[in-house]
């Protein structure tokens, strides 16, 4: 359970470097860049964040963020909208 904690609140610091960056306007090439990067690092924790979750708490093993995905639409937690 410590370790899903850790990944969440890794996630939650990387969400929140994107959205700083984002919530610039008129970014210049570099900072579109520095966002691309963000994005990258953001959508890696937080599917690793989700990876642990399915498997710690659900008993489910997945290995991809497409199967976390689909991992998140079987027990209810995403739905199809």
């Amino acid at each position: 359970m410590e370790r899903l904690k850790q990944k969440v609140e890794s996630a939650k610091r990387a969400l929140k470097t994107l959205q700083e960056l984002l919530d610039s306007q008129n970014l210049t090439i570099v900072e579109r860049d520095a966002a691309i990067q963000r994005f990258e690092y953001t959508f890696e924790a937080l599917w690793k964040a989700g990876k642990t979750f399915l498997r710690d708490i659900e008993g489910l093993e997945i290995g991809s963020p497409k199967g976390v995905i689909r991992g998140f639409l079987q027990v209810g937690l995403f739905t199809e909208e």
